[in-house]
């Protein structure tokens, strides 16, 4: 396995130990856990990319380990009454829809990289839940749902407008 894969594996690794410390009330223990899985995904891409690192794993792996390290903070969220469950579900509803927009195009050999806002919608995501793991006003929690919301919708549209030709040829 190669660094970025392992690079990729440590983040989902540290998801469980996140929640743990979310559990046990250490919430800037968990923000810490959090930061470095954050910093992970930032640090595998750059990796798999100059290194020539790139494997079908990777492609694979680290979206999902990008998706399931936002999901438990959000979920959390959620449970504590920080964050409403209508916008984890537009959450939710946004990654299967571009995930599945993206196995149309792979049955027709097409490859639908991330787009420049799916990244910043994903960067986003993970510094509105770093602040909103901190003793933060609820008005500006709050504001980092709304972010949080509106990346996500905007990024969702876009991958199916710009990719709208995909299901063109769907029969």
């Amino acid at each position: 396995m190669n660094t970025a894969n392992k690079l990729t594996m440590l983040r989902v690794l540290l998801i469980p130990a996140f929640l743990v410390l979310l559990y046990l009330d250490l919430r800037y223990a968990a923000l810490v856990v959090f930061i470095v899985a954050s910093i992970t995904d930032f640090v595998d891409g750059y990796v798999a990319r100059h290194y020539n690192q790139i494997t079908d794993f990777g492609k694979f792996m680290d979206p999902l380990a990008d998706k399931l390290l936002t999901a438990a903070a959000m979920v959390w969220f959620v449970e504590v009454g920080m964050m409403p469950a209508w916008a984890l579900l537009l959450v939710i509803t946004r990654e299967f829809s571009v995930t599945g927009l993206r196995l149309v195009a792979v049955d027709q050999g097409r490859v639908i990289a991330a787009g420049w806002s799916g990244k910043v919608k994903t960067a986003s995501t993970m510094l509105a839940i770093c602040l909103m793991l901190l003793p933060i006003p609820t008005l500006l929690s709050d504001l980092c749902v709304w972010v949080i919301v509106l990346t996500t919708v905007y990024s969702g549209v876009e991958y199916f407008i710009v990719n709208r030709d995909v299901f063109r040829s769907v029969s």
